[in-house]
């Protein structure tokens, strides 16, 4: 009888064809089994599963990979700086949701900035020869020509938010409109009545989605919607703080902020205090993301929860379904799928 881990007949390492005869069911059965195919009965699968644990058989994930035309490897694009990339909580959470969805599978994760010109044109030579199964693209911007290159590629992707209400690619997004509405209502809730809203990147879908919802709920709760309570930011710290000065120096009269991010939200809250500003007795200050950063300032900052994690394993669970269904072009037409998930208010200190 033979020990775990032993060597095949031939001296090297177990077969395919030795675990079939081992289990007593053909090669096509063990390919099956090894590759979770729900066509196979319960009995068989528990007698190619025990030959091979005695065979210490350890399949050939490249061989598997190069026969069904694959490479076992997504890639997460970030057309960002790194920088950026390393300072928002935001992808780094996304990553994570990511890496989770990807633990139990095959697939290698590649992790690809294209924030540049020349980072693009590498990435381009890149994916045309086809090295990876499929592409997450995280913070992507109206006029990104990468969705339309993979496009023109051929090669499964989902981004992280459409471009526009008409995307045509897969995309996993939170509720960024509704989520701006329970930011502005819980304000007005609380008594506020000069509510000004410092916006994300204006070329970035979701940031559009935040100003609509914003607007909407001042309108639908009876205010005017005052164009110069709102300033322009790119969800960054120095953003934050040059739009809240901007804002302070318009608007000094303004009672609350609705900051597009809580990055955004902690550089307002230096131009606040520098300002003389109390938070939150003389304005009411909330963010979005609810980031660890929202939980560790002076005072905690009320946020909107985006599932940014829970967004990273939806993004993969379509990108993984794009993926089996590949064939040519003529011969399929895929589904296109949006996905919106919900967001909730985190209300804390800051209003």
């Amino acid at each position: 009888m033979a020990s775990h881990g032993a060597r095949g007949r031939s001296g090297g390492r177990p077969t395919l064809e030795e675990v079939a005869a081992r289990a007593g069911v053909g090669r096509g059965t063990v390919s099956r089994v090894i590759n979770g195919s729900p066509r196979v009965s319960d009995a068989t699968r528990a007698a190619v599963e025990a030959a091979v644990a005695e065979l210490g058989y350890v399949p050939n994930t490249a061989a598997r990979a190069l026969a069904a035309n694959r490479t076992d490897a997504i890639a997460l694009v970030v057309p960002e700086p790194e920088t950026r990339f390393f300072a928002e909580p935001y992808f780094s959470d996304m990553l994570r949701g990511v890496g989770a969805a990807l633990s139990d599978t095959q697939m290698q994760l590649l992790l690809i900035f294209a924030g540049s010109d020349r980072e693009r044109q590498r990435l381009a030579e890149y994916l045309a020869a086809h090295r990876v199964d499929g592409v997450l693209l995280v913070s992507v911007h109206a006029d990104d020509p990468l969705p339309d290159m993979l496009s023109r590629l051929e090669i499964p992707a989902v981004i992280s938010g459409p471009r526009s209400a008409a995307e045509t690619l897969a995309s996993v997004d939170s509720d960024n409109y509704g989520g701006a509405r329970q930011a502005v209502e819980h304000l007005i809730g609380g008594g506020r009545r000069t509510i000004a809203h410092i916006t994300g990147r204006l070329d970035v879908y979701g940031a559009q989605r935040r100003i609509d919802g914003y607007r909407d709920a001042l309108r639908d709760a009876g205010h005017e919607v005052d164009e110069l309570l709102i300033e322009p930011g790119d969800f960054s710290e120095d953003g934050g703080r040059h739009a809240m000065a901007a804002l302070l120096e318009r608007r000094p009269d303004l009672d609350a902020v609705f900051a597009a991010s809580d990055v955004t939200a902690a550089g307002a809250r230096h131009a606040l205090r520098d300002a003389g500003r109390r938070i939150p007795d003389d304005v009411a200050l909330v963010g979005y993301d609810d980031s660890a950063i929202a939980r560790h300032m002076d005072p905690p900052l009320t946020s909107v929860r985006q599932p940014i994690e829970e967004m990273g394993r939806a993004m993969i669970d379509l990108l993984l379904a794009e993926v089996a269904d590949r064939r040519p072009s003529a011969s399929r037409e895929l589904e296109r799928r949006q996905m919106v998930l919900a967001t909730e208010l985190v209300a804390r200190a800051s209003s």
